[in-house]
C-alpha cells in the first residue's frame, strides 16, 4: 500500500480543481435550461444567471407535447436511431475484421483511404448523397437518412483496433478445428470485442440522436421528422417563449442523456481498450 506523500497535495488538489472546473463548464448549459425550462416566474437573461428554479411548474413540457407530436418525433428518431446503430455494427466490423486479420494485396492501401476520409467534414458529402438519393427513389424515406450514415472511418478504426486485440493463436486453433472464416468472425471473435461495439453503438446512437442537418434535407414531410428537427416547430411557433422551447430542448437530450449514463461503463471499457 503506497503511503501518502504530503507534498503532491497542492498539485492534486489543483488537478482536481480544473477537472471540477471542467466539468461545471460542461454541465452549466444543461442546467440553466433545465432552470428555465421548469421556472414560470424569474428574468431569464440575468447576469448572474439564476441557478435555482423558481415557481417550478411543468407547464412547458405540457404545453411541448400540446402544440407538437412529440411522441411521434421520438418514434421517427428511434427507428432511425436504432436502425442506424445495429446496420453500422455489422457492416463496421464485416469491414475491420479483414482488414485486421486478413493479408491481402493492397490492404495498407485501402485502410490508408479509409483513415484519409476522416479529414473531410460530414457536409462534403451532402450534395452528392442527396443526388445519389434523389437518382434510386430514397428521398423522403427513412432509408434515405440512413444509408449514408451506415459506414464511417471512425467506427472501422475503433473496430479494427479491438480485433487486433484477440489473440491470434485463439484464430489459429479455431481454424485447425475446421471453422471457416465466416463462423470465427461470428461465433469467437465477435463475442470477445462487446466493449468496443458497445462504445461505436453509442457513439452512433449519439450521432444518430442528435443528427439535424442531413434529415432535414432528405426529408420534407414534418410528420416524418425526427425529434431533432421537428423540435425546431417551437421556434416558429414560439419565437418569444424561451421556457417552452428550453423544455422542448430538455426533452430533445435527455433520452439520450439518460441512456449514455446508463451504458457509460461499457463506453469507458471500450475507449481503454482502444487506447491501449
Amino acid at each position: 500500500m503506497k503511503k501518502f506523500s504530503y507534498h503532491r497535495l497542492p498539485r492534486t488538489l489543483f488537478q482536481y480543481a480544473i477537472l471540477l472546473g471542467l466539468a461545471a463548464l460542461c454541465v452549466f448549459p444543461f442546467w440553466w435550461t433545465l432552470v428555465v425550462a421548469v421556472s414560470t416566474q424569474g428574468n431569464i437573461f440575468a447576469f448572474p444567471p439564476s441557478f435555482l428554479p423558481q415557481a417550478v411548474s411543468l407547464d412547458n413540457f405540457i404545453e411541448v407535447f400540446r402544440v407538437i407530436p412529440m411522441l411521434a418525433f421520438y418514434k421517427n428518431s428511434l427507428f432511425i436511431t436504432v436502425s442506424t446503430v445495429c446496420w453500422k455494427l455489422l457492416l463496421c466490423a464485416l469491414a475491420a475484421y479483414p482488414l485486421s486479420r486478413m493479408r491481402f494485396t493492397g490492404s495498407k492501401l485501402v485502410f490508408g483511404v479509409i483513415l484519409a476520409t476522416m479529414i473531410l467534414p460530414s457536409e462534403v458529402n451532402f450534395l452528392v448523397n442527396f443526388i445519389t438519393m434523389t437518382k434510386i427513389g430514397l428521398v423522403n424515406t427513412y432509408t434515405g437518412v440512413i444509408l449514408p450514415n451506415l459506414v464511417t472511418a471512425v467506427s472501422i478504426l475503433l473496430l479494427k483496433q479491438a480485433f487486433d486485440e484477440v489473440p491470434q493463436d485463439l484464430i489459429d486453433a479455431a481454424r485447425v478445428d475446421g471453422a471457416n472464416e465466416l463462423r470465427i468472425f461470428w461465433n469467437i471473435v465477435l463475442p470477445l470485442i462487446r466493449p468496443w461495439l458497445a462504445t461505436v453503438a453509442i457513439l452512433t446512437a449519439v450521432e444518430a440522436w442528435n443528427d439535424y442537418i442531413w434529415p432535414s434535407l432528405v426529408i420534407s414531410k414534418p410528420e416524418d421528422f425526427p425529434l431533432s428537427a421537428g423540435i425546431l416547430y417551437l421556434r416558429g411557433t414560439y419565437g418569444s417563449s424561451t421556457r417552452v422551447i428550453a423544455a422542448g430542448t430538455i426533452l430533445t437530450v435527455a433520452p439520450i442523456l439518460l441512456a449514455f449514463l446508463f451504458t457509460q461503463r461499457f463506453f469507458m471499457r471500450g475507449m481503454d481498450g482502444a487506447v491501449k
